[in-house]
């Protein structure tokens, strides 16, 4: 059952980004920010968390969940460290997340041999 949940709200996700993306003249850049300022601003009033531990890696995964993560490290930050633990703790929190996509990404580029388009 975790599986459906994870599809069904990681689809919606990316179904609301595929809908910006061919009805509004936003960019993908622009709509990536938006998903993680809208993670963030969800992580901060609550509305996040209940939904992450519901959906799990449909929730996380996703840029939402990044910023979700960011919001919850600042505030995890703050509360161990005061105002630099806003700082701090955001970084903290997903370190890990961006360690794995750049060696991951890195890993790629070794053995894809990337080329710049044309």
């Amino acid at each position: 059952m975790m599986f459906i949940k994870a599809f069904l709200v990681g689809g919606v996700l990316c179904a609301i980004g595929e809908i910006l993306i061919l009805k509004t003249s936003l960019t993908p850049a622009r709509i990536l920010v938006g998903y993680v300022t809208c993670g963030v601003a969800l992580g901060a009033v609550g509305l996040y968390g209940p939904l992450a531990e519901w959906a799990g890696a449909g929730a996380t995964v996703p840029l939402t969940g990044f910023g979700y993560a960011l919001a919850k490290g600042a505030m995890e930050g703050v509360s161990e460290h005061g105002l630099l633990g806003a700082f701090t703790g955001g970084v903290s929190a997903t370190a890990g997340g961006v360690a794995a996509a750049i060696f991951f990404g890195y890993l790629c580029a070794i053995i894809f041999k990337p080329k710049t388009k044309t």
